[in-house]
């Protein structure tokens, strides 16, 4: 894998430098995880859901490589940014799923599924989260990037130590952390 991570960071420069064919050599290596990411993203949702995990890594590569601005500086940076992409374009579509449905019904997130390894089965649990995480990234954006990768990207906590470039030991710490906070604001949510 770390002769994977070496081309694939030579391949993401090469891109930046316009070399067009990288891109092409550059899929391959990353797709693999891409969908293992994807698949995490949509186990649980309900049958039939029409974004399948080959559309969702599909759009999420579209827009990371269209991404002109970003210094590619290696593997891991390019599958947290992928991470980040594929919540996104979820979050995006449960809006859209919401806004045609909405029953007005107060939202709630089941605190037990911030475990690692979890999934979402609701359109209501994306949005929820997506809301609480919007107000702990102005809190403490570390701690968000580590519920983004572990929550919605399903990383190890070894996986998102080498994507945010930390110690796994800082991971853990502010995991807990940032799952207490998450359930204050589950807890202040449902009472207000």
């Amino acid at each position: 894998m770390a002769n994977a991570g070496g081309e694939v960071t030579s391949l993401l420069a090469e891109m930046k430098l316009g070399h067009q064919d990288a891109l092409g050599r550059l899929m391959p290596l990353v797709y693999a995880e891409l969908r293992r990411l994807a698949g995490h993203y949509l186990r649980g949702e309900r049958t039939g859901h029409t974004l399948q995990p080959t559309a969702l890594v599909h759009e999420a590569f579209l827009r990371l490589v269209g991404q002109d601005r970003t210094d590619w500086q290696h593997r891991g940076q390019f599958i947290g940014v992928a991470a980040q992409l594929m919540r996104r374009i979820l979050v995006d579509y449960a809006r859209q799923r919401a806004a045609r449905k909405r029953a007005g019904s107060p939202v709630t997130l089941d605190e037990e599924r911030l475990g690692p390894g979890v999934g979402m089965d609701r359109t209501e649990e994306i949005l929820a989260m997506e809301e609480v995480l919007d107000r702990l990234a102005k809190v403490d954006p570390q701690q968000a990037r580590i519920v983004e990768l572990r929550y919605f990207g399903g990383l190890a906590v070894e996986e998102t130590a080498e994507v945010l470039e930390i110690s796994p030991r800082t991971v853990k710490r502010d995991w807990a952390m940032a799952r207490a906070w998450l359930r204050a604001e589950l807890a202040d949510q449902r009472c207000g």
